[in-house]
């Protein structure tokens, strides 16, 4: 399994090269999709909820969202026990765009998967969420031994 990671790596960005090719709003850089699909999914969640649900740094999170924000496809609210933290909720202009991301990443799915037989996918995906699972367990516990 040495390959592994780089495997998944390429497959995560032949998916960015994918959608940034095949979704029309040419303003979204190509790491922002998942953005759209998080925030949608979880409207007025917080910075700290999206950079867990991503598995990226905080600054990460807020160098996008002020991206995001600059182009009118997210509002931040500051939080009102702690000004410190937002939340983050979609525009008119990011629901606008949803439906594209949704049927791209359809698509792109669907592509990847031709010819896989449903029993090796149900397996993989299995495997898959339970390394998943074991990642953000292992991280969680490396932030918390800090």
């Amino acid at each position: 399994m040495p390959k592994f990671m780089k495997m998944l790596n390429n497959i995560s960005r032949s998916q960015a090269v994918y959608r940034h090719e095949r979704i029309s709003a040419d303003d979204l850089q190509m790491g922002q999709y998942s953005f759209v699909l998080a925030i949608c999914r979880a409207p007025g969640c917080s910075q700290e909820d999206l950079a867990r649900e991503l598995c990226l740094n905080k600054s990460t999170v807020a160098r996008n969202l002020n991206c995001l924000e600059e182009k009118g496809y997210i509002t931040r609210t500051p939080l009102p026990n702690d000004k410190r933290y937002f939340s983050v909720a979609p525009t008119e202009k990011m629901l606008a765009i949803l439906p594209e991301v949704k049927t791209v990443s359809r698509e792109w799915r669907a592509l990847l998967s031709e010819g896989i037989p449903e029993e090796e996918l149900a397996i993989f995906y299995s495997v898959l969420e339970r390394m998943q699972t074991r990642a953000r367990e292992i991280i969680e516990n490396q932030e918390e031994s800090k």
